[in-house]
């Protein structure tokens, strides 16, 4: 099955970049992610077979981020090896607790001590910019185990650091156990405590909050080795996914009726996904595997207040008001009240969001929505 999925993104990958739209914009990519589950479940061979695709069918010479996203248990010193002679140079690896008993809680299927030895399996062949995962706001999570998940994270040092709230995704194990009544998530009040001690923790050792969820240790350039990647998700760049599941972004576009944007999406089915992609040509006649939505300006002028404001940057104002000047003007009279209650901050030219809010960041953000 594994072949045939490569097989499948080789040819999406190959009709993608033979496609007008990519044809005609001419840019190179300067990020490249493979994610969006476990891609280490994959065989180096097959890694290979998918990148090789990528060089061939767009203009990418050397991308400045190569993220490949790993689970713990694939990483040997054989695979790490692997990964490197790729010209992949960031790992992203999904650690969420260094509790054995909380990992078990949360299905994963690896222990914390393997979680470390990986980490130093990667650090020895080579890589430079790791960046690990872990999870708050759970039921089994103490407040002293919070501290001792992040005394360990730092006491690994690595580059980039997400941490996210415990969340109920429909079809999960966890979903099973709240629709046996099980207690899943702790109170808001804790939560909100837990993340306090996440930014306090990290700004203690060194690490920069450049986002709601995302911290980061300064490079030997000086720079911040935030995730490039995603970072242009937060600042509206145009981005290409491919894969079931995976979500495509034009960036805003000029329209005969005004701007406007697209949104596309792969349906995270997977065998539907190989048999439209398969190299027989067979269909999934009536099936869709993808679909798309069109945005409006209002739609624009929303998102870029909900990505922009996730940030330590914020946002300019003007660029609200280059979307749309009457809803520019609509929303400035809130943005002056939310200063003065003190849950915007506006200072060199840009509004922000006090990282002691960011935690509520979500009814800051929707109470700026039109």
């Amino acid at each position: 099955m594994r072949d045939k999925y490569v097989e499948a993104l080789c040819r999406e990958i190959e009709q993608a970049g033979c496609s007008e739209q990519v044809q005609n914009n001419g840019r190179s990519a300067g990020t490249v992610y493979i994610g969006g589950g476990t891609p280490s479940v994959l065989s180096i061979r097959q890694i290979e077979k998918i990148i090789d695709a990528v060089k061939k069918h767009f203009p990418i010479s050397s991308p400045e981020e190569f993220t490949i996203e790993v689970n713990p248990d694939d990483i040997t010193p054989e695979y790490a090896s692997g990964l490197k002679s790729l010209s992949i140079n960031r790992i992203s690896m999904g650690v969420q607790s260094f509790h054995n008993g909380a990992l078990k809680w949360m299905n994963r299927r690896h222990t914390a001590e393997r979680a470390a030895e990986a980490f130093h399996t990667l650090r020895n062949c080579g890589f430079e910019n790791i960046s690990l995962d872990l999870i708050f706001g759970y039921a089994l999570l103490s407040g002293q185990m919070w501290e001792e998940d992040l005394e360990q994270i730092c006491a690994l040092a690595p580059e980039h650091l997400s941490a996210y709230q415990m969340s109920v995704e429909p079809g999960s194990a966890v979903a099973a156990m709240v629709r046996r009544g099980e207690k899943v998530v702790r109170s808001q009040q804790e939560c909100a405590m837990q993340y306090s001690l996440l930014q306090e923790f990290l700004k203690e050792n060194g690490y920069c909050q450049y986002e709601i969820s995302n911290f980061a240790r300064t490079g030997k350039d000086g720079s911040l080795l935030k995730a490039l990647h995603n970072s242009s998700y937060w600042s509206g760049e145009p981005y290409l996914g491919l894969g079931p599941g995976a979500h495509s972004y034009s960036g805003i576009l000029h329209g005969d009726k005004g701007l406007y944007a697209v949104r596309r999406w792969n349906l995270p089915a997977v065998k539907r996904y190989c048999r439209h992609f398969s190299a027989s040509g067979e269909k999934d006649t009536g099936l869709p595997v993808s679909g798309s939505e069109h945005l409006g300006v209002t739609d624009i002028f929303n998102e870029t207040i909900m990505l922009r404001l996730r940030t330590s940057q914020g946002l300019e104002p003007e660029s609200l008001e280059r979307i749309s000047a009457p809803l520019f003007a609509e929303t400035i009279p809130r943005i002056e009240r939310m200063v003065e209650r003190g849950e915007l901050l506006s200072e060199g030219g840009k509004i922000r969001i006090p990282p002691e809010k960011f935690f509520v960041s979500d009814g800051i953000i929707r109470d700026l929505f039109i």
